[in-house]
């Protein structure tokens, strides 16, 4: 009986031990998992929560922005603010300084499934939906990081950067309304909204 006591002692120990590798070793890869999660595929998983769990997001440019995210690209996400007739708002990832959200809502998107879609408008960039917006000749709003706003038509866009032609909102393009001209490097850009609403998604 004490060889018997011995070995069952002894199959315990092992089956601890290897509870505790399996353990080790599935907290391991839960890491390696979350250090490639990008922040593409999180804000892809957030739910469209409204009222008081709303997301809000806060932007370079001081603004705090209540909004469902409706579109996400390789580096841009569109927003349709709580506002009624609001509009969508094209934000470029790096002009996201926070994005405030409940405690489950942030822990569902860090599950292995959280945005694992691959669609298409994944691999849009910032740059392509822009130039979307100047084949469209849509007049904007675009405000910059440093919290200066403006309007206008978008004449080109570049890699990196687009031309903008100023001019009163809600009006056309006109050559003799225009009051100005800038070169805007999509790196200053706190968000771009088209006037007309946005249906590039």
């Amino acid at each position: 009986m004490r060889w018997d006591r011995f070995f069952d002692d002894l199959e315990d120990q092992l089956a601890s031990e290897w509870e505790a590798e399996r353990a080790a070793l599935d907290t391991e890869a839960e890491r390696l998992r979350l250090s490639r999660l990008e922040m593409r595929q999180r804000i892809a998983a957030l739910p469209a929560p409204a009222g008081e769990d709303a997301v809000s997001w806060e932007l370079t440019d001081g603004s705090m922005v209540t909004a469902a995210s409706v579109g996400v690209g390789a580096d841009w996400v569109a927003l349709r603010d709580t506002r009624p007739r609001a509009g969508v708002t094209l934000v470029p990832f790096t002009a996201i300084v926070g994005i405030r959200m409940t405690q489950p809502d942030l822990l569902r998107t860090a599950r292995p499934d959280a945005g694992a879609g691959s669609g298409l408008s994944s691999r849009m960039t910032f740059g392509f939906v822009i130039r979307d917006l100047v084949r469209r000749r849509a007049a904007v709003a675009l405000q910059l990081a440093s919290g200066r706003g403006m309007t206008g038509t978008i004449d080109r866009a570049g890699a990196d950067h687009l031309d903008i032609a100023l001019h009163d909102p809600g009006s056309p393009r006109r050559t003799g309304d225009v009051t100005g001209y800038r070169m805007v490097p999509f790196a200053a850009l706190a968000w771009v909204r088209a006037e007309d609403g946005l249906s590039v998604l």
